[in-house]
């Protein structure tokens, strides 16, 4: 993330603290870890993933060691938190179009809650996806439902939060196939949006940092992540064709294949 304005430090640092435990950054690594797996074209020798926004390389966590894994964020307080926990990875101080310049040699393209942070979607896409070669995979995450918007929001400095349409317009007309574009983190929506009017009428997030990330009790924290992480079965079944995509959550999954 960070693509845009950078977020300061003291997010960084937080999110460094909860990236191994925290039943969010846990579940979602589950979530796209078994999605890549199931989608991303082979190749001889282990597959090469580059997360675009890193931030804290919480994600990239997921792939390694079955992935090559590198990265790039504007921020390099992302970057020197990301490199001390995960010495092994590949990882750089850049913006999109320093990242782009690696775009050819990889398997799998992540951009994870990253394109809200940007005033144009559409230019930081299309810099990605040009460079991408033929069969690769794009992942995209998003923030979902502008009902959702709160001081969390302007504190990570989010533009917008996203519908299927407005991610349908973000990627119209560029050379992408289609996989699957499905909400998640839809069985924990009501308790999310029920904290966003709170934080809304407080006129502030409920968490550490100015955004809402706090550190439940261990048993309320497995039980979370149990919750969220489940949903990647519903996920791959939609990617087999045997289910429906969730049609609402606090997120937004996009994954396509470059054509």
């Amino acid at each position: 993330m960070g693509q845009g304005e950078l977020i300061d430090r003291d997010i960084f640092a937080a999110f460094s603290a909860a990236e191994e435990t925290h039943w969010w950054f846990a579940a979602r690594r589950s979530i796209l870890r078994r999605i890549v797996d199931a989608v991303a074209a082979p190749k001889s020798g282990r597959p090469r993933v580059l997360d675009i926004g890193c931030g804290v390389a919480s994600t990239l966590s997921a792939f390694h060691p079955d992935y090559e894994c590198l990265g790039y964020d504007l921020s390099p307080d992302a970057i020197g938190f990301a490199r001390k926990h995960h010495p092994q990875f590949e990882l750089h101080v850049g913006a999109s179009s320093d990242a782009a310049k690696s775009v050819p040699g990889v398997d799998v393209v992540l951009l994870n809650d990253v394109i809200e942070h940007v005033p144009d979607d559409r230019a930081m896409l299309a810099e990605v996806v040009d460079a991408m070669r033929p069969g690769a995979t794009l992942v995209i995450t998003v923030p979902a439902d502008m009902r959702l918007w709160s001081p969390h929001d302007e504190r990570m400095g989010h533009y917008r939060r996203y519908d299927e349409a407005m991610l349908a317009r973000a990627v119209e007309g560029m050379p992408l196939k289609r996989v699957i574009v499905s909400h998640f983190m839809s069985r924990l929506y009501p308790v999310v949006r029920a904290v966003r009017v709170l934080s809304r009428l407080r006129g502030r997030a409920a968490g550490v940092s100015g955004i809402d990330l706090s550190y439940p009790p261990r048993p309320a924290n497995a039980l979370l992540r149990g919750i969220f992480a489940g949903e990647g079965d519903r996920l791959l079944a939609v990617l087999r064709g045997d289910s429906r995509p969730y049609p609402f959550g606090v997120s937004l999954l996009g994954v396509y294949r470059r054509s």
